[in-house]
């Protein structure tokens, strides 16, 4: 029988006094017994709706039963049919907003806590010290080239190898894991965990080229001349967005982009890292979604003083996971809602003394259900700080668009699909958020998935 319980076995978690203090992972993991405890709420529904809400379709119940049997192989075995990145997913997916959201043990209290038992299966596989063979598969003889190693171009690039593609990746930094490795702090999702992945797709036969910039060294027409049959585009969308109000070119103000990739790939926090970074004191983070969030923890482990989240709405509109908002609190960041940036104040050397807002009032709700911030006239303050990270979203790098001719792109810059992932060009796919703009992890799993199914039956189609 299920257990009935209607609240999640929590997990456990270092103390907020001591992880400010440190970059450890925050959330430890369930213990063998808390899993199979909570893996005995799931109902085994005959008609599981989380995997409807899964992007990638994980076979939810039945990875969940294994637990309950005590066989873990099987219940990895399962996971990783359908998702290549499961001890990623299980930790930074917003499982509450898809599966979790689905789950019908949610009607009547907490849902069955689906992302930490897929971490839970995961990390338990990772610690084996005598690991399976990662099994390589036959080469079909045909190439294909995937542009990004983030979660997409992982993903794509993971189930063309199972196919027997001959996969070569092209990362531009000198690090693979794209967003996974730059932009997700380490107390959320270590790199360590990304490389064991990525060790595993390697295993597989999956060929990684770090150091190249599609577009600059070699263009996608070259990579069709060099003997690629199809190319998939997962460059992500790392090109910051700012403001465009008085003072943003101080001294002292950063893209969230900046601080994080400082911070998560080149190592800032450590001492045994040459990478510069300007000791933080007082900060104020524009912005609140979950780069906003990370930026903010960020900053206070870097810095000495306060740490605000600016955000011109209130905190039932915050579109950060609820979670991170909740740890951000409980790490004492200083939430500054209904106010929005009207200047970035400076002294007379150029450096950021202040942040002018001004206070908001809700109006009526706009085209997405969320109400309206309404500037509250006269009401502009200057919060004191030394130091401004603007984290108010992304876009895709303009380089693939303007060097490959004939490749078409939407009004805000993302390259235009189908549904299916092809674009204008014969060959070339693209998902993630190259092709939606910055969304979650899992999506851009998702992406990957229809990605490689689609080259898949384009190549078929021309043999």
């Amino acid at each position: 029988m299920p257990d009935m319980s209607l609240t999640k076995n929590p997990m456990p978690e270092q103390d907020p006094q001591v992880r400010v203090t440190n970059f450890d992972e925050v959330a430890l993991g369930y213990t063998d017994e808390m899993a199979v405890a909570e893996a005995g709420r799931c109902l085994n529904c005959r008609h599981p709706l989380c995997v409807i809400g899964c992007p990638v379709s994980v076979r939810i119940p039945s990875f969940i039963q294994k637990i309950v049997e005590g066989d873990l192989d099987a219940s990895y075995e399962i996971l990783t049919s359908t998702n290549s990145l499961p001890a990623v997913c299980g930790r930074v997916c917003p499982q509450e907003k898809q599966c979790e959201s689905q789950c019908i043990r949610g009607k009547k209290g907490e849902s069955v806590a689906i992302g930490r038992l897929e971490r839970y299966v995961a990390d338990r596989h990772n610690a084996k010290k005598a690991k399976e063979a990662v099994p390589v598969p036959a080469s079909n003889g045909h190439r294909v080239a995937v542009i990004g190693s983030g979660p997409s171009g992982l993903t794509c690039a993971g189930d063309l190898r199972k196919m027997g593609y001959d996969v070569t990746v092209f990362e531009a930094f000198h690090k693979s894991g794209g967003v996974l490795v730059y932009g997700i702090p380490q107390f959320r999702l270590p790199k360590e965990i990304v490389q064991t992945e990525i060790d595993n797709l390697i295993a597989m036969g999956v060929e990684i080229v770090n150091n190249a910039v599609i577009g600059k060294s070699e263009t996608i027409d070259e990579l069709f001349e060099d003997g690629f049959e199809a190319v998939y585009i997962a460059s992500g969308a790392g090109l910051p967005q700012f403001l465009h109000i008085p003072g943003e070119n101080l001294l002292g103000v950063y893209s969230a982009n900046e601080i994080l990739t400082r911070t998560n790939l080149m190592k800032a926090y450590r001492d045994d890292y040459d990478t510069p970074l300007k000791r933080l004191h007082n900060v104020a983070i524009i912005g609140g979604g979950n780069v906003a969030m990370d930026a903010a923890r960020v900053a206070k482990r870097l810095g000495d003083g306060h740490v605000y989240i600016t955000y011109r709405r209130g905190m039932e509109e915050l579109p950060a996971r609820k979670e991170e908002v909740e740890h951000a609190a409980a790490e004492g960041i200083e939430f500054q809602l209904l106010n929005n940036p009207v200047s970035i104040v400076g002294d007379e050397n150029g450096r950021v003394v202040g942040l002018e807002l001004i206070r908001q009032e809700l109006g009526e709700p706009d085209e997405k259900g969320r109400r309206s911030p309404v500037p509250v006239e006269g009401s502009n303050w200057v919060l004191p700080c030394d130091a401004v990270i603007i984290a108010i979203g992304t876009s895709p790098n303009p380089l693939i668009r303007s060097t490959t001719p004939n490749l078409n792109v939407t009004r805000k810059g993302a390259i235009e699909t189908d549904e299916t992932g092809r674009t204008s060009r014969e060959g070339v796919f693209c998902g993630g958020d190259a092709a939606t703009g910055a969304a979650t992890v899992i999506l851009a799993t998702g992406a990957g998935k229809i990605g490689a199914i689609s080259i898949d039956d384009y190549i078929r189609s021309k043999t």
